[in-house]
């Protein structure tokens, strides 16, 4: 099994459509047996299911996302774990222990209009690298 997870500087990235790299997990038996980081490359968004897909992930863990990549990781067949913020490491330690707070209802809505714009709704899970005002 695979988990990939949102990732920079350890910590869960905030937004799935704009991560620049993904930490895999490799679980055999319940138990982490090996680790790597993967770049996107540009990618982003949907695209991004594709890559998680070529690479063999079995799961997500994120922050927020949108309807779209949502959509295309259902398609893939990727489980996804969304609205999930901290460390990389610990939360695919609780993923394994069934102990993870996610969000299945977890939504990025601010792909409908300027970012900046009246009605941004970021809320607390951050923008990520893409300026919000």
């Amino acid at each position: 099994m695979k988990i990939a997870v949102t990732h920079e500087n350890g910590q869960i990235f905030q937004h799935f459509g704009h991560t620049e790299q993904f930490k895999v997990y490799t679980v055999e038996n319940g138990k982490i047996t090996d680790t790597t980081v993967v770049n996107t490359n540009g990618q982003g968004h949907g695209a991004l299911a594709g890559l998680l897909k070529t690479i063999g992930a079995d799961a997500i863990i994120c922050g927020g996302i949108g309807g779209g990549a949502q959509m295309a990781l259902a398609e893939a067949g990727i489980k996804l774990f969304g609205g999930v913020s901290g460390s990389c490491d610990a939360a695919v330690e609780a993923l394994l222990a069934g102990k993870l707070g996610y969000d299945p209802n977890v939504k990025c809505d601010h792909h409908d209009h300027e970012h900046g714009g009246e009605g941004h709704t970021c809320g607390n899970h951050g923008c990520g690298s893409h300026k919000c005002h």
